[in-house]
């Protein structure tokens, strides 16, 4: 896969997952009033949100659910390691959603790189 391909493609599962989050997110606010108050519970829906918008783009590409369930998981592991720290009380709920986000990029890279082809 060349260089441009590959970005091209984690270009779209980074699309695919906004996606994702901000169609489902009215969905959850009608269905769980004030889920924003419990970060915890908030991150792992938005997590989901954004699994489900990138493994309904992955099947569309016809990946299959092995790379699919991989890619998902990348969504949910950065938020569930913070989720220790965060019921401890060493990170606030916003450290956890910011830093949720920012390392889900990186690990969405990792099954990418060991599938290159």
């Amino acid at each position: 896969m060349t260089k441009l391909r590959f970005w091209g493609h984690y270009l779209e599962m980074v699309v695919a997952m906004f996606v994702g989050m901000f169609a489902l997110a009215p969905l959850w606010n009608l269905a769980v009033p004030g889920l924003e108050d419990h970060p915890d519970a908030h991150a792992m829906v938005m997590a989901t949100n954004m699994a489900i918008g990138m493994a309904l783009w992955m099947r569309i590409r016809r990946h299959s659910w092995v790379h699919i369930g991989e890619m998902c998981a990348a969504m949910y592991v950065p938020f569930v390691v913070l989720l220790v720290p965060y019921w401890l009380g060493w990170i606030s709920g916003g450290a956890l959603m910011t830093a949720g986000h920012i390392l889900m990029f990186p690990a969405m890279l990792v099954p990418m790189v060991l599938r290159k082809h």
